[in-house]
C-alpha cells in the first residue's frame, strides 16, 4: 500500500497483465516474481488447468493456465508469454503457484474509489474469484482472488469438471 501525494487517500498496488482480450491485476505484494515463458513438466493426474511444474531455483512450482481454468481455448505461446509467480494460501499454507499469462502490463495504484464491487455478469470469470473491478484510464480491470482461483479443491473440481465433459 502507498499514499497518494497531496492527498490522504490510500492507494493499493496491483500487478496487471493481459489474457485474451481482457486486462486483469494481482495484488503486487502476492507477486514474488515474473519470469519468461519456458516449457513446464507435465505431471499425470494433475487437472487440466495445471500445465505442469516448473523448476524454480531447486522449487517444484505448479503453473496454472488461466485462460483454460476461465473457459477459454488454450493460448498460443509468444514472445511476451509470461509466468507470473504468486503466493497463494492453499489449504492455510502459502504455496508459490505459477500463472501463464499473455503479457504483463503495468503496475496500478487504485485507490478505495477507483474499485467497484466484482459484476454479477459479462466476465468469464466466476464472480467468486473477483475482488472487484478496477477502474482505470481507458477502462476496467478485473481484480483477481488468488486464495479462491486457485484454491486446491477449485483446481480439482476444475479436473472432475473436465473429466466429465471428456
Amino acid at each position: 500500500m502507498s499514499t497518494t501525494s497531496g492527498e490522504d487517500v490510500v492507494t493499493s498496488q496491483y500487478m496487471g497483465f493481459r489474457l485474451g482480450d481482457e486486462d486483469y491485476a494481482v495484488p503486487i505484494l502476492r507477486v514474488k516474481e515474473i519470469i519468461a515463458y519456458s516449457p513446464v513438466t507435465h505431471v499425470p493426474g494433475m487437472p487440466t488447468v495445471v500445465l505442469g511444474v516448473i523448476n524454480l531455483r531447486g522449487k517444484v512450482v505448479p503453473v496454472v493456465d488461466l485462460a483454460s481454468k476461465f473457459g477459454m481455448a488454450r493460448r498460443p505461446v509468444t514472445k511476451w508469454s509470461c509466468i507470473v509467480i504468486v503466493e497463494a494460501d492453499m489449504e492455510g499454507q502459502r504455496t508459490e503457484v505459477g500463472i501463464l499469462t499473455d503479457a504483463v502490463s503495468q503496475v496500478l495504484d487504485l485507490a478505495p474509489r477507483d474499485i467497484q464491487p466484482p459484476p454479477a455478469f459479462g466476465t468469464r470469470v466466476r464472480v467468486e474469484f473477483l475482488e472487484g473491478l478496477g477502474r482505470q484510464e481507458g477502462g476496467f480491470v478485473l481484480l483477481l482472488n488468488l486464495d479462491r482461483l486457485l484454491s486446491v479443491p477449485e483446481l480439482l473440481a476444475a479436473a472432475m469438471a473436465a473429466e466429465q465433459a471428456a
